[in-house]
């Protein structure tokens, strides 16, 4: 009956909705969040950086840039800037009306409240979105990638997760939107400052709080674990297209991928370990030693016919400019990024559920070396599920490739979102297949 009543208001309020109602001058905030169709699907309206224009997303992967043309939103598919037909408007900020490619829809309410806490000496503004009710939901923490933007304005986990019943707590990271303090890439600070965001949300929730853990991307993969390992009671960790590796390691992947790409081999692989060990030095600790063997391995190979196929997180900008120049910028671009951190004794001593999930082609942070470690933590024992999804680059994102071997980006991979969901739901995953996903490793029972 519910369901009924539901779809009768629907279908009022699209009648109610003139063309051309939605107005590019509105302000695209107020569209943010989840639609429930008349199909019973969901649609997810997410803001993005340019003010002008917003996201679509769906359950399944599916998106698109949405951009004001003839009093509507039309869009474009994935990132790929290609019109996909798709018309979508708007009611008025609070009729919370939608009308996505010719189908009505209306917000999803949910349960918000805002907030401010302490973080490790700065003050970090937050926000608990859970399921309407007062039942008892899981809520996962959204740990942050490297991004040094808002969390609350800019995160659509905030709307997709509580449509599919888990709660969701997002923050601006210190020195990001409306936090205090100065951005870094410190995972201890950061680490700690997830650990109080976690009990920010606990007690926001009080008892509507069931199990709580973290989630993130990227970067979350070394901050997420190391922050579950500081509370003692976290019940979960999600972690997708991150790295069981040092950052250090991510940049010397991204090199033996680059030189692999441009047809080299093992030998020429093998090779240039000594220069990413020495650019990794230099990086990690800028000591006069580390200058003067990054200055060695620079003469010895800078005639090699592979060497300016090198590019990688930081080794390619090493090599190209002197240390007069880096060190001129050095202060600049220092983000206080822990390069030394090593990501496996956190992971061995967790015994909290964890999962994992890797993007098969991912170019930016290689899943090879974290592919391996990860299984073999799980065949140790230790309590770790990981997937693949394969021929997806980082972010789980399916891409067409051009005649430059450069990609192009059409959509988040089928069941990723879902997968997710379900596995924060119950601690498994009860509804595979999820996609092309592909189970590498799980905890023994």
């Amino acid at each position: 009956m519910r369901l009924v009543l539901l779809s009768c208001a629907v279908l009022v309020a699209a009648a109610l909705l003139p063309a051309g109602h939605a107005r590019a001058v509105d302000a695209p905030a107020c569209h943010a969040g989840a639609y429930r169709l008349l199909d019973g699907s969901v649609v997810e309206i997410g803001r993005v950086s340019e003010p002008a224009q917003l996201r679509w997303r769906r359950v399944d992967g599916s998106t698109g840039l949405l951009s004001p043309a003839d009093d509507a939103w039309r869009s474009t598919t994935g990132w790929t800037g290609r019109p996909d037909g798709k018309v979508v408007r708007f009611g008025d900020c609070a009729e919370a009306r939608i009308d996505f490619d010719g189908q009505a829809g209306s917000k999803i309410a949910f349960d918000i409240t805002e907030t401010r806490f302490a973080g490790k000496g700065e003050q970090l503004r937050g926000r608990l979105v859970l399921p309407q009710g007062d039942g008892p939901v899981p809520i996962a923490v959204i740990v942050h990638g490297s991004e040094d933007y808002s969390g609350v304005d800019f995160y659509s986990a905030q709307h997709l997760f509580p449509a599919q019943g888990v709660g969701v707590f997002v923050y601006d990271k210190r020195g990001t939107g409306q936090s205090t303090g100065k951005y870094t890439q410190d995972f201890h600070l950061l680490s700690d400052d997830a650990v109080a965001a976690l009990a920010e949300a606990r007690r926001l929730a009080g008892p509507r709080a069931a199990r709580t853990g973290f989630l993130g991307g990227s970067q979350a993969g070394w901050i997420a674990p190391l922050a579950a390992s500081k509370t003692g009671d976290a019940a979960f960790v999600v972690v997708g297209y991150g790295m069981a590796d040092s950052p250090l390691a991510e940049d010397r992947d991204q090199v033996m991928l680059d030189l692999r790409r441009a047809g080299y081999g093992d030998d020429v692989l093998a090779t240039a370990r000594e220069i990413t060990d020495a650019t990794g030095a230099v990086v990690a600790s800028r000591r006069e030693a580390d200058w003067e063997r990054l200055e060695a391995v620079r003469r010895r190979y800078a005639g090699e016919p592979w060497y300016p196929a090198i590019k990688g997180e930081f080794s390619g900008l090493l090599l190209q400019h002197t240390r007069e120049q880096i060190e001129a910028t050095a202060a600049q671009h220092d983000k206080g990024t822990t390069w030394n951190y090593d990501a496996l004794p956190v992971l061995r001593a967790l015994r909290i559920p964890q999962l994992w999930i890797l993007a098969g082609a991912d170019r930016e942070a290689p899943p090879e070396e974290t592919r391996r470690r990860l299984v073999a933590l799980a065949e140790a024992g230790h309590p770790i599920t990981t997937v693949v999804f394969p021929d997806t680059d980082h972010g789980i994102r399916e891409f067409e490739t051009g005649d430059d071997d450069s990609r192009t980006y059409t959509r988040v991979a089928d069941g990723y979102q879902r997968m997710q969901a379900d596995w924060i739901l119950t601690g498994s995953l009860p509804d595979a297949p999820y996609g092309r996903a592909q189970l590498l490793a799980q905890p023994r029972r």
